[in-house]
């Protein structure tokens, strides 16, 4: 039995591209002591995942003939004397693959929730980026006034949901017209501007006429610049990511740093979802209270079959999703 595997031929110089990936064929995974065998059911797709082809990060740099690191939904194949069992849903780090050998410790055992998917979303990585994000780095405030960046995104898309969800004026930042209808109708934002516009201040300054309490970045670069102007003193920005900086040799930060930090006394905090894990458990209930009441919305962007992981990833990279974006590699057990 062989296993299927897409590796990373070589690094990118500038835009990722589909030579950067080969899927290929190895043997099944051999199971040492305290690891599971896993069968993959659902890759994340998340800009990150460039990032690490950059160097180190908060994780180990990807290197060429690596399997492409993920994070990933699996069912136990074989449980190999750990405290999981076959059958079990798990969570974890993992690789692009149809079937890993992972650890056992670095995994999370996962309830049946109907769909599977919405643990990969909502319920996952993305949900709890936002909330921890909104929450806890963000400290939020019913009546302020709140900045999404990628709007339209994974996180991006939640983080407004919750801020309305707490009785805040919302407005996005998305990728064209079209996206931004869709923050506005779909997800219901009090209003979005498209970073592409030329006028792209004059419309933040029209969106936010009482200025910016909270900014949730997720792209870094121009955006996060011209973002800075129109906070209030004393407001709190969120750095979730810097999409914009992620698929290019040539990088560019904010100019007005640390000018407009000190002028206006902003407070600027990054963070990792895995920051607040002691949390988690609260932001589930809060993340299921909103989706039960219809205050959150789900959006999930699934592509299928493990062979087209490299497209979904450089897709979402080109700002091609709406919602949550992965890979569907095998079925839903049953």
């Amino acid at each position: 039995m062989t296993n299927r595997q897409v590796r990373v031929t070589e690094l990118p110089k500038g835009t990722l591209k589909q030579d950067n990936f080969e899927l290929t064929e190895a043997d099944m995974p051999a199971v040492q002591d305290g690891q599971v065998l896993v069968k993959t059911t659902l890759i994340s797709i998340d800009a990150a995942m460039r990032a690490w082809m950059q160097g180190a990060t908060y994780r180990a740099p990807v290197k060429p003939g690596d399997a492409m690191p993920c994070y990933a939904i699996s069912e136990v194949v074989d449980g190999n004397g750990t405290k999981f069992q076959s059958g079990d849903l798990v969570a974890g780090e993992s690789v692009w693959a149809d079937y890993a050998a992972l650890p056992a410790r670095g995994l999370m055992k996962l309830p049946k929730v109907e769909p599977l998917s919405h643990l990969m979303s909502v319920y996952g990585i993305a949900g709890k980026t936002a909330f921890h994000g909104l929450v806890n780095v963000g400290r939020v405030i019913a009546g302020e006034t709140v900045l999404v960046s990628a709007a339209a995104g994974s996180v991006g898309g939640f983080v407004g949901q919750i801020a309305k969800a707490f009785g805040c004026r919302v407005v996005g930042i998305a990728g064209g017209p079209e996206k931004c209808a869709w923050v506005t109708e779909e997800l219901g934002f009090d209003a979005c501007v498209d970073y592409r516009d030329p006028g792209m201040f004059k419309a933040l300054r029209a969106a936010c006429p009482d200025g910016v309490d909270v900014y949730f970045d997720n792209v870094g670069g121009q955006v996060l610049e011209t973002a800075l102007f129109v906070m209030n003193e004393r407001g709190r920005v969120v750095c979730c990511g810097a999409v914009s900086q992620y698929d290019t040799d040539a990088a560019t930060g904010p100019r007005n740093l640390p000018g407009l930090v000190v002028v206006k006394r902003l407070r600027m905090e990054g963070f990792i979802v895995m920051d607040f894990v002691r949390e988690d458990a609260a932001a589930l209930r809060a993340l299921q209270t909103w989706v039960a009441s219809g205050q959150i919305k789900v959006t999930e962007d699934i592509v299928e079959g493990l062979e087209n992981a490299p497209a979904a990833l450089i897709g979402l990279l080109a700002g091609e999703n709406k919602g949550k974006r992965m890979v569907r590699v095998a079925a839903d057990p049953s």
